[in-house]
Order: structure tokens, then C-alpha cells, then sequence
């Protein structure tokens, strides 16, 4: 029988039919670009997908964009000995459907849990596999495997919120975060910023961190005015508005880009102001969190209810449509690890006035007028001057839709492989 197989084939019969371990001997000849190549090694890689969604923002995008490149490359093509192992909680196990070469395993284990530090670690255990990548820092403590991990940034570091009040938590993210860093092959930061936090907090080898910028999707576009029109109608935001996309924990600094905006009302009511602004929108998304009730009360405070609009969470068609209609965009957060929003609002031809801090500056490039996001005053007049100067605002596009080719989810799965091939010493020819 085995005489009328091809010899890959051939391969892969021996193996299942008599159980040879792949680890041991998996030899295989294979042509590519009409050059014959032998390989040894079955390779097993696991990826942490327990956050994993098609939605804009977040960690579950980063695990999407990337498997979706990963899963249709020339490495699952041609045939090659890999296996990807996709570690999933419930929603999305049932959710998501991959191709043949890739399998599930359902996880059911939440971040910072007593079931990710041993219900995981007993899984990723039997899995086996030969590498696995963390797509967040949160590695069982008990795993000795080989892994790599991403590190999104160090926000709770520097800012650990109100819901980090408690010892315990603090403990929890410190030993989590450590032994990622500690345990990990190579670790991915988004960002170089990001890079310099975690040498400095952690006094990691330089030589063992790497940056991959993310990506931009493709939803991200200017739309006819007809659209543009049919949003501001929906959420009845009126002609010209501010945009604020993201969550509202402490580091977003939404409390001081209200202030600023009441001081730009309030410009706007002088003789000298510019009087076209005194219908100014600010639309702030996002769920709204108890936890931080400083966001709403300092509109109650400056008595801009009719000025400040919370349209809550937004469907993805809806988003897309807001960061193209808006006037301008506005990110005063004081940290990011990367910060998505300005470059989503740059591809859709929306001009951004953004912080001069973290990340920022470094994804941001010349594409943004910046302000000092401690300084209330200085943030209201850098977004007055966009409001105000047409030439500004034609510039800032212009140098926008320039600045959003330096990324590429195409380019970051690309490098990611790479890592991969690193660590695992050149024995899968990515």
C-alpha cells in the first residue's frame, strides 16, 4: 500500500497507523521553489486565544488579526508538519471556526483566576505543545513549557485604577506579570515605549524583548456625507462634534477633556471667540463604569448635559461611521501602550489632536497636534486651533492617511513568525 503513496503521505500513514512519535522522527522531503528540503521536527504551537474577537479594539482583535494571517500562510499551504492549538473560552469556542490544521481546546478559564492557575496549566500540560505564545502576560505560574508572551503595555504599573485597591490584586498582577517576563523565550511589546517600560520596571535583557507595531483594519474609511449625515441624525450629535472612543478608567483622562471642553464653550461665547462652536459636541463612547462616576459628575459639575453626549457601546458599523463624521478626534489619555483610536480616526480621514506622552508621539508621528494632557488649557486651545484653521485640519488628514501605512496586521504577523522560527531555532521554515 505504501508503494502507491507519495512519500509525504506515506509519512504521515506510518505515524498514525503505528503511533511513531513525530518528536523523535518526522523526516519528510518537500519541494518548494523547486528546492528539496528535509525537515525533523512535528512542531505543536499553541496559542492563548481566551480573549479573541473581531471587534476594533483590544487584545481579542490582536489575537485575530494575527491567527487569520497565521492559519492562511504558505506554511499551512505547502503542507508542512504544524499543528496550531487555539486555547478558547465559551463564548467564542462556539463561536469561531478555523481550518483543518487548526484545533480547539476549550479553556473556560478567566484572567487573574484560580482556574487559569491550575484548570490551564493542567491543559496547556497534556497539550504538550512545543511552543506556546501568551498573547496577554497571563501564564499559569506552574507552566515550564516554552513560551512567548505580548506585553500591551504596563498600564496598572503606573495607573492601577480603582479596581487594583486591594493587596491581593496587586500581589496577583506583580507575580503573573514577573513570572511572564521572567519565564518567557522572547517577549512582543507594541510599542517601543512600551519596550523602555518593561526594561525599566522589570530589568529585562535588552536583547530578549522585541517590537511589533499592530495593525489598522480595513473598516476603518471615509464614507459619503449621506452616511456621515444618517449618524449624526441617529445619535442627534449635530453638524460638528468632538469624538472620544475607549473605556473610562483613570489613565484615559476623561475628566480633563471635559473641562477642556467647557473651556472651549466658553471661548465660544466671547466676542472674540469662535461663535460656530457654540453647538459643539462632545461624544464620549463606551460603557459606563461605576467605578469612575468623576467622568459624569464633573458634566454635572460644568453644566454641559446638553453638550456632552454618552451614546454608550456602539456597533462596529456605527463606530466606523462616527470616527468618519466626527470633526475632530480627541486622545488625552496619559498612557498608552500603543493607542489604536488615532490611527483608526487618521485611515478615516478624521484629523486628531492627541497627548504628547507614552506611546503616543512614537505611533502618532507629525499626524497629530498634541497637547500637554495635564494641562487643561493647553488641550482646549489645541483643539480649538484645528476647529478653527482649515489649513490644519487639511494638513493633519493629508499627513494622517501617510502615517497609517507604517502599519500592517499583514507585516505584524509577519514579524511575529519570525519570533516563533527564533525561538524554536530555525526548525520550522517560516
Amino acid at each position: 500500500m505504501l508503494n502507491d503513496l507519495p512519500f509525504e503521505a506515506g509519512v504521515n500513514y506510518l505515524i498514525e497507523s503505528f503511533g511513531i512519535l513525530f518528536p523523535i522522527f518526522s523526516g519528510f522531503w518537500t519541494s518548494q521553489n523547486d528546492k528539496v528540503m528535509l525537515y525533523f521536527d512535528y512542531m505543536k504551537i499553541g496559542i492563548d486565544a481566551r480573549m479573541f474577537s473581531d471587534s476594533f479594539t483590544g487584545i481579542g482583535r490582536y489575537n485575530f488579526e494575527l491567527t487569520k494571517r497565521f492559519f492562511v500562510s504558505h506554511i499551512a499551504n505547502c503542507q508542512l508538519p504544524i499543528e496550531w492549538v487555539m486555547f478558547m473560552n465559551e463564548p467564542e469556542y462556539s463561536k469561531f471556526h478555523f481550518p483543518s490544521h487548526v484545533r480547539k481546546v476549550l479553556v473556560n478559564a478567566s484572567h487573574y483566576s484560580f482556574a487559569e492557575q491550575w484548570k490551564f496549566w493542567r491543559i496547556l500540560e497534556k497539550e504538550k505543545c512545543d511552543l506556546i505564545h501568551f498573547t496577554h502576560f497571563n501564564a499559569p505560574l506552574l507552566y515550564k513549557g516554552k513560551f512567548i508572551t505580548t506585553i500591551h503595555d504596563t498600564t496598572i504599573s503606573f495607573y492601577p485604577g480603582k479596581k487594583m485597591n486591594s493587596w491581593w490584586r496587586k500581589l496577583a498582577y506583580n507575580r503573573v506579570i514577573h513570572h511572564a517576563i521572567d519565564g518567557a523565550e522572547k517577549i512582543i511589546t507594541v510599542s517601543d515605549n512600551t519596550n523602555q517600560d518593561v526594561l525599566k520596571l522589570f530589568q529585562t535583557p535588552k536583547k530578549k524583548i522585541v517590537t511589533i507595531w499592530n495593525g489598522i483594519g480595513e473598516e476603518f474609511t471615509d464614507f459619503p456625507e449621506i452616511e456621515k449625515e444618517s449618524i449624526r441624525q441617529k445619535f442627534n450629535l449635530g453638524k460638528e462634534f468632538l469624538l472620544y472612543t475607549g473605556n473610562w478608567r483613570e489613565h484615559k483622562n476623561l475628566p480633563r477633556l471635559i473641562e477642556a471642553f467647557g473651556l472651549i464653550l466658553k471661548d465660544s461665547q466671547k466676542l472674540s471667540g469662535p461663535k460656530h462652536l457654540k453647538d459643539l459636541k462632545l461624544v464620549i463612547t463606551g460603557k459606563k463604569d461605576h467605578y469612575y462616576p468623576e467622568v459624569e459628575q464633573t458634566v454635572k459639575k460644568l453644566c454641559l448635559e446638553e453638550s456632552v453626549k454618552f451614546i454608550g457601546l456602539v456597533t462596529k458599523s456605527d463606530l466606523v461611521r462616527l470616527y468618519a463624521a466626527a470633526t475632530v478626534f480627541v486622545f488625552p489619555s496619559l498612557y498608552e501602550g500603543f493607542g489604536l483610536p488615532p490611527l483608526e480616526s487618521m485611515q478615516a480621514g478624521t484629523p486628531v489632536v492627541a497627548s504628547k506622552i507614552s506611546s503616543i508621539p512614537e505611533i502618532c508621528g507629525e499626524a497629530v497636534e498634541y497637547f500637554d494632557p495635564h494641562d487643561v488649557s493647553d488641550m482646549s486651545h489645541a483643539i480649538i486651533r484645528v476647529l478653527t484653521q482649515e489649513k490644519l485640519r487639511e494638513t493633519l488628514v493629508q499627513k494622517g492617511f501617510e502615517r497609517v501605512q507604517h502599519f500592517s496586521w499583514d507585516r505584524a504577523a509577519e514579524e511575529t513568525l519570525k519570533v516563533y522560527k527564533g525561538v524554536l531555532k530555525g526548525k520550522i521554515p517560516f
